[in-house]
């Protein structure tokens, strides 16, 4: 942020009844799901009001992508099991993996707007804890009932044992309705479409032009988050075909088949999706549930 656009936040932020912080800090209690800022009195801030009003604002983000990072680690670590569906949650755990989505789901939400508010880039490790942080919240959103249908669910032909053969298709679900995203089938030989995914096609199939099933998912992906954001969209269907797709995409970047960590190969273009996937699926989801995205009380 330079320094007219920074007098310019400050000046805004002052209209608001915000003051200049002298030492913001993140609190993280015992026991308390991710993070949050706090200002110099102790009062609950979201990082992009906190830029407005901080004398470096520069060193905000990492900072926040640190946090995250530690937050992401001490989580799985004390989840593992459900979050990897080594066993169902009882009724305490339901809160437990609500408060986890709900922190993580804020604390993204808040990195892509506080990028956006200073015109920033986001960088390769950006959009890797920002992946994984949104693939720990959809870990913890499916066993307690959270996440909606995948596109084109219950519309597709049941999988049979054994080697299929067929080819990859990226079908949209329903192209009047483009925000309700697309989904990878396999179309066989003899008229069946089974579900596929991403990963599948990368890792576990022959003859498939990797690059190009790449590509084409990133362009549906870019597609789904743009038709979101027109004025007929479904905010619900929306987010959960963001969820799907974001959910295929980083599945098959894993860094490994039992790590929640994601690898983007260095590729900028890919964190930058990422972040703007995940953004856009929380701002769907608080319009149904404003409170996602508030700061704690």
């Amino acid at each position: 942020m330079d320094r007219v656009a920074h007098r310019r936040a400050d000046r805004t932020a002052r209209e608001r009844g915000l003051s200049a912080v002298a030492r913001p800090r993140i609190v993280q209690d015992e026991g308390q799901a991710g993070f949050y800022w706090s200002t110099s009195t102790g009062a609950p801030i979201s990082l992009t009001d906190l830029i407005a009003v901080d004398d470096e604002p520069e060193r905000l983000l990492p900072t926040h992508l640190a946090a995250l990072d530690d937050a992401l680690i001490i989580a799985t670590g004390q989840l593992g099991e459900l979050l990897g569906g080594g066993r169902r949650p009882g009724p305490d755990e339901h809160r437990i993996l609500r408060d986890l989505h709900r922190a993580l789901d804020r604390l993204c939400h808040e990195y892509a707007a506080a990028v956006a508010a200073t015109a920033g880039q986001v960088d390769v490790r950006a959009g890797q804890i920002i992946g994984t942080a949104t693939l720990v919240s959809i870990l913890a959103r499916e066993p307690i009932g959270l996440l909606g249908p995948a596109p084109l669910e219950g519309s597709l032909d049941d999988p049979t044992v054994g080697v299929v053969g067929g080819f990859g298709d990226l079908v949209v679900a329903d192209p009047e309705r483009p925000w309700t995203g697309a989904r990878w089938v396999v179309r066989t030989t003899d008229g069946r479409r089974l579900p596929a995914t991403l990963s599948m096609l990368l890792h576990d199939s022959s003859g498939v032009n990797k690059d190009a099933a790449v590509d084409e998912h990133r362009a549906a992906m870019r597609a789904t988050i743009a038709a979101a954001d027109l004025p007929q969209a479904d905010q619900l269907a929306a987010a959960c075909a963001l969820d799907w797709m974001l959910y295929d995409f980083l599945n098959a970047h894993r860094d490994g088949p039992d790590s929640g960590a994601i690898d983007l190969h260095n590729r900028v273009e890919d964190a930058a999706l990422v972040v703007a996937a995940s953004d856009a699926s929380v701002r769907c989801r608080a319009v149904y549930d404003p409170s996602l995205t508030a700061l704690p009380a």
